[in-house]
């Protein structure tokens, strides 16, 4: 691919996910193009503008349009320590499943009974979204009660001028290797009901159940989206340097 002339912060070598990690607003950007920012955020600039056929040069155009948009401070996640990241994690996007998680699952199983004969992709998405809620109150109870622990230890010794101890240093690298597996597996699956649903277009034969479950669907990826690229670009890679 022909190496991208115009002035930026960036290169072609530079990955989504720290694009994003420095400013989250680029996250429109990706999106805008149906690129995956979070579990796929590890992939080069020049790698999916050949994967996407996109204009390198575009692309950084629109992130350079972005970036020169007043920032608003408090969503300067780089910027937050680890302790106060991972209690927003939680009160925020844990909070969100927790809420939402059980509750889209009854509507997709709904759906699916009624729905299914004349359009079994409901059937498949059912099936699907039953295992991510399953799959995700592990993952976050894990999270809550063994992972982000270990962080806060582990970032308090830090601060006060310690080494955190072995158990916790063991914790913190086999979780994240574990935890990220699972993102990309989460992720997987959240993107194929993308594609069953036909990116969540309704059709005219349904009911206002069917509807909810679909926007419940896609607020649902939207927030797994954010909550994942903070997590995978932004708290491990801090955790991993503790």
């Amino acid at each position: 691919m022909k190496e991208s002339t115009l002035q930026t912060n960036y290169t072609l070598n530079t990955t989504i996910g720290e694009i994003v990690a420095a400013d989250y607003r680029t996250a429109k950007v990706f999106e805008s193009h149906g690129i995956d920012f979070c579990c796929g955020g590890k992939v080069a600039l020049s790698s999916i503008c050949q994967e996407k056929a996109i204009n390198p040069d575009t692309l950084l155009r629109e992130i350079e349009a972005i970036k020169s948009e007043q920032i608003d401070r408090s969503q300067n996640y780089t910027s937050w320590e680890l302790p106060f990241l991972v209690d927003y994690i939680v009160n925020t996007h844990h909070a969100y499943l927790k809420e939402n998680d059980e509750q889209i699952a009854i509507y997709a199983r709904k759906i699916a009974e009624v729905h299914g004969a004349h359009h079994p992709e409901v059937i498949e998405i059912a099936t699907i979204f039953g295992k991510i809620a399953t799959d995700m109150a592990a993952h976050l109870r894990e999270e809550e009660e063994v992972f982000f622990p270990a962080i806060k230890r582990a970032d308090a010794e830090r601060k006060a001028g310690n080494a955190p101890s072995k158990e916790d240093s063991n914790v913190v690298k086999e979780s994240l290797a574990k935890l990220s597996r699972e993102h990309e597996e989460i992720g997987d699956a959240i993107h194929m009901i993308r594609h069953l649903s036909k990116d969540y277009a309704i059709p005219k034969d349904t009911c206002n159940t069917f509807m909810i479950t679909y926007q419940k669907l896609k607020e649902f990826e939207d927030d797994l989206h954010k909550h994942v690229h903070l997590e995978n670009n932004i708290l491990f890679p801090k955790a991993s340097q503790l």
